[in-house]
């Protein structure tokens, strides 16, 4: 019988998981009730007068998801600055970033059979960067769009350059769509690698999100972060 010693590392605080599990509810909706809106059809048996789930109200949860994953997202910003541990960005002004992730990738790149443990994967790091970028987007040709229906007030003063930088609302209505899908992307490219880590690597992805901690039978290489003996 072979004994394993693990150790917990606490990472995720209470405001980085609540908010985590917001803006997730959040994309969903948003998604499903845009693809509503892009191309409607029949979900209701009845006539849509006496419906509840006619165009309008739609639209309406559409918007509500809109401004509740807005909050959430600026709320986790706030988390990132009164939690180091609640990092958004990666080190990338670091040395050992690049080598770090030049190990991961490699092993995705199935050149090497495993790469060391850490407890905020290099590449994962990068590519929710990328996702910010994408939401930061997406955020503004929404309100871009939303507020043009008064483009004199304070919203559409606010966001109506983005439709003129854009080329007019058409234009960034197509961007917003197109952004939603590669958000979607991430996401299902996400859940696979958080599951395939959580149970082929043993790296505690999934459970964490829940617990705040990582329980691993390794030291991850990063692990000085928290105790402050890795800059």
């Amino acid at each position: 019988m072979k004994e394993v010693v693990r150790r917990e590392y606490y990472l995720f605080s209470p405001w980085l998981r609540i908010f985590h599990w917001i803006m997730v509810v959040a994309i969903c909706v948003l998604f499903a009730t845009g693809l509503m809106i892009t191309s409607p059809w029949s979900i209701h048996a009845s006539e849509p007068t006496f419906s509840g789930m006619t165009l309008d109200n739609i639209r309406n949860i559409h918007f509500v998801a809109a401004y509740l994953f807005c909050a959430a997202f600026i709320l986790r910003i706030y988390g990132f600055c009164t939690n180091p541990g609640d990092r958004l960005f990666p080190h990338v002004w670091k040395g050992y970033f690049y080598s770090n992730t030049v190990d991961v990738a490699l092993h995705y790149m199935f050149l090497r059979s495993e790469h060391a443990s850490y407890l905020r994967n290099p590449i994962a790091r990068c590519s929710y960067a990328f996702l910010y970028v994408l939401v930061f987007i997406e955020i503004l040709t929404g309100f871009g769009i939303y507020y043009m229906t008064d483009p004199s007030g304070i919203g559409g003063t606010l966001f109506g350059w983005v439709i003129t930088v854009l080329g007019g609302e058409m234009m960034a209505h197509l961007v917003h769509h197109y952004v939603a899908w590669a958000i979607i992307l991430f996401a299902i490219g996400h859940l696979y690698m958080v599951i395939r880590a959580e149970f082929m690597e043993g790296e505690s992805e999934v459970s964490s999100m829940f617990s705040g901690s990582k329980i691993l039978a390794h030291k991850p290489r990063d692990a000085g972060h928290l105790d402050g003996t890795l800059k």
